[in-house]
């Protein structure tokens, strides 16, 4: 097996938590991170869990924001 195919296969494996997962890709949205942390991260947790909670979050985020500006619009602050 070629080294990258094997360092994928590795890195597919990791088994890091839900919540561990979450709070880093939490930690990217807001651009603030320990590199001693993001070292621990990108030893621990699987691409694929990482790909997958940063696309449900970003969908969370304009998700937010689509509500945040239909709500502005319909209450009248923004016309006034």
């Amino acid at each position: 097996m070629s080294e990258p195919a094997r360092e994928l296969k590795e890195a597919v494996g990791r088994k890091a938590s839900v919540g561990q997962t979450i709070a880093a890709v939490a930690w990217s949205f807001f651009g603030v991170r320990r590199g001693r942390d993001h070292e621990k991260d990108m030893a621990r947790l699987n691409p694929v869990h990482v790909i997958i909670a940063g696309v449900l979050g970003a969908a969370v985020f304009v998700g937010m924001l689509v509500l945040l500006v239909r709500w502005v619009v319909s209450s009248g602050v923004a016309g006034a």
